[in-house]
């Protein structure tokens, strides 16, 4: 995880937040987007499987920005996003592995606000908040793998949210068995409609991203 924070662009992060949270009239607002979607209908990951584990790094200070922006530690996809990740799941268990969850939804404010913070060479990790996230949309899920008889965390490449070459999921480097287990996770996403971001291989979208609009709701208030 890389983190680079200077005290400037911490007050910077702590007034953005301040205006999200507390003047929301002050508060950047999502790109207005045309045509037809479907109903959002968020679902939270571990009420359909208890074996997901969580950990989610936005809800702590251990994250690109430095700070908590979750004040919930959830996940939460489109129905159809979820039961495919549920699919997923169970093809891994008699592997031996379950899915380790870092993060699902994500409202459109983060989005925005990782795109304030995040230096221009390394911009191709976050997304353009003119354009919306995958996330934005409950149709992108961040994760890892970890073993079922020990809860360890099957070590990858590279680490979460990791800014460098390693997290470029046909990186070459890295161990044989840190790029078995990375091919692992990949190749049963994409077995249930799921596709992995070039730069990112913990990032995978569902395949409908494009029939969902663009959400900025707070986790608490997903019902």
């Amino acid at each position: 995880m890389q983190k680079i924070m200077s005290w400037h662009r911490f007050l910077g992060i702590v007034m953005l937040l301040f205006c999200l949270c507390v003047i929301d009239g002050c508060a950047p607002k999502p790109p207005k987007e045309t045509g037809t979607f479907l109903k959002t209908d968020l679902v939270e990951l571990i009420k359909l499987d208890t074996s997901f584990h969580l950990d989610i790094k936005y809800a702590t200070s251990d994250n690109l920005a430095g700070i908590p922006v979750y004040k919930e530690a959830r996940a939460f996809l489109q129905r159809p996003a979820a039961e495919s990740l549920v699919k997923v799941s169970n093809s891994l268990k008699p592997l031996g592995y379950g899915l380790l969850i870092f993060d699902g939804y994500r409202p459109w404010s983060v989005t925005n606000l990782f795109w304030d913070v995040t230096s221009d060479e390394n911009k191709k990790f976050v997304a353009d908040p003119k354009n919306g996230s995958r996330h934005n949309r409950g149709c992108a899920v961040d994760l890892s793998l970890y073993e079922l008889s020990s809860g360890k965390v099957v070590e990858m490449t590279g680490s979460y949210d990791e800014m460098s070459e390693r997290s470029y999921p046909n990186y070459t480097g890295g161990t044989p068995k840190q790029r078995e287990m990375r091919d692992l996770l990949r190749s049963k996403m994409e077995a249930h409609g799921f596709t992995v971001y070039e730069f990112e291989w913990w990032h995978f979208d569902y395949n409908d991203w494009k029939s969902y609009k663009i959400e900025n709701v707070p986790f608490s208030k997903i019902k």
